[in-house]
């Protein structure tokens, strides 16, 4: 029997089944009707100022129950299909990632990290906007290194986001440089899910993939850098009370945590896993929290309380334990988006924009630049866009022989960008469940709010004008040789 066969009698077994097509009340456009709900009930939650991680849940199971209701189909197949989308891969991976960067982030705050930074930054006057900017730099880099934006988020949040406060740096401001080295490094680095998959589903090699992008990158973070250095500073440093017990409380000891920190750059750097590379950064964290003196109880704590009742504290747990409900979450977007690939949603999308090309190659790269951008506003988890996409920027782009790297291009680094500006996007919302974490730790930090960040990733909106200015001019534009190699356009035109 063959492995296919053999994987449906399982399937069948276990009473599952791969469903091909669902039909919807109202046609296929019917399909969205989970993830619109989900994207009102955020932005008026964001508005309003009630949003919390639980409420956003809530949302999205509301808007995946009413979409029950319009489905034509088996309702049991209608539950089958959420279930095959929450089974894909890029979800797991993005909560393994966030539960590893999470911890890693907690050890170094345990071990005094955010402590040393502050006395760096009052010892060396690095403070406000050119604070903001080193913050970008630094997450950028961080994030190019290990690969993941969502795990920069997570990092950057707990250690330089109250650093960065204490030091005189507006908050929405200095929420945003975070976002925005997210951006940066999510689509530049080699080992990035996005830059994985946007390459590979163009069929196209990572390392030229990144090689032809570089300067899409570079052209976007240098405004974005001095952008951030001018309207970072101004913040509210909190009351002068406050500044002078830190300073008198912070000490440089903290910075050997930085030894950690530079271990997962250089493992990351060198070709490691992500999980590898975290997990010796958790192992060496512990290593300096012991040798300086601190109680190894900040690490891991398990004991009874008074009552009799079992408490686990420590940093490892609290860096998994803050982001349980944002895992929930990412499977329940994962389910709805997953409707629209199952009710033929995104056949009829794609079919329409090659009627429009009409072979025109400015036309094909803007419609590729809006079908990204379009699934990018209701699959708010940049990977899981990306894969959406994937099939049509190949299916555009191949039709009138673009290659592949610049097709990935495209794919990358609009979804990069926009995977972090939306205030109902997975960057977003978990850079204000980090930020509000560390509020609880730091009584003197404001949280700012997913819409606040909105206008100001620098990095995210700098890339969507670069990509749109590419696509409008045809600056980088590249066809595909005989043997696959990249053509210029005025070489390609004399082959004709």
């Amino acid at each position: 029997m063959a492995d296919q066969e053999k994987d449906q009698v399982i399937d069948e077994a276990l009473g599952e089944k791969s469903i091909q097509r669902l039909e919807f009340r109202g046609g296929v456009f019917a399909a969205t009707i989970p993830l619109v709900f989900f994207i009102i009930w955020a932005i008026v939650l964001s508005i309003t100022e009630l949003v919390t991680e639980q409420a956003l849940v809530l949302g999205m199971v509301i808007g995946i129950a009413l979409g029950l209701f319009f489905c034509k189909s088996k309702w049991a197949d209608y539950a089958q299909s959420l279930i095959s989308g929450m089974a894909q891969p890029v979800g797991v991976v993005a909560i393994i990632a966030w539960f590893w960067a999470g911890m890693f982030a907690n050890m170094l705050s345990a071990g005094g990290l955010v402590d040393g930074l502050i006395w760096f930054g009052f010892q060396s006057g690095l403070e406000g906007g050119a604070f903001v900017g080193i913050t970008f730099l630094l997450a950028g880099l961080f994030a190019t290194a290990v690969g993941t934006g969502y795990g920069t988020v997570a990092t950057f949040g707990v250690l330089m986001y109250p650093a960065g406060v204490i030091l005189g740096a507006d908050p929405v401001i200095l929420l945003a440089a975070i976002l925005s080295g997210a951006v940066f490094g999510d689509n530049l680095a080699p080992v990035s899910d996005t830059t994985i998959v946007s390459a590979t589903t163009q069929e196209a090699d990572v390392p030229g993939v990144v090689r032809s992008r570089f300067k899409y990158s570079i052209a976007a973070a240098i405004p974005a850098l001095i952008l951030f250095v001018i309207l970072g500073g101004g913040g509210d440093a909190g009351s002068q009370q406050v500044v002078n017990q830190l300073q008198n409380e912070v000490s440089p000891s903290g910075l050997l945590m930085l030894v950690p920190f530079i271990l997962v750059l250089y493992l990351a750097l060198s070709g490691q896993h992500l999980l590898t590379s975290l997990s010796w950064g958790i192992l060496a964290s512990v290593v300096f929290i012991f040798l300086s003196g601190r109680p190894l109880t900040e690490v891991l704590h398990i004991y009874k309380n008074d009552a009799g009742e079992a408490v686990v504290e420590g940093a490892l747990i609290n860096g998994i334990g803050g982001y349980f409900n944002m895992a929930i979450l990412i499977l329940f977007i994962l389910a709805a988006a997953y409707l629209l690939e199952v009710a033929g949603t995104m056949d009829v999308i794609k079919n329409f924009f090659l009627r429009i090309i009409n072979n025109v190659v400015r036309r094909a790269e803007l419609s590729i630049f809006g079908i990204v951008a379009f699934l990018n506003m209701f699959i708010t988890i940049n990977t899981a866009a990306e894969i959406a996409a994937a099939p049509f920027v190949r299916k555009l782009g191949t039709e009138l022989n673009i290659h592949a790297y610049r097709r990935a291009n495209f794919l990358d680094t609009v979804t990069s960008s926009l995977g972090y500006i939306f205030p109902w996007s997975g960057g977003v919302l978990l850079a204000w469940a980090t930020v509000q974490g560390a509020a609880e730790q730091y009584d003197f930090l404001p949280v700012v709010g997913p819409a606040e960040v909105f206008p100001f990733v620098f990095q995210g909106w700098g890339l969507l004008i670069v990509m749109f200015i590419a696509a409008w001019t045809g600056w980088g534009l590249r066809y595909s040789g005989k043997n696959g190699e990249e053509i210029k356009p005025k070489d390609y035109k004399a082959q004709e």
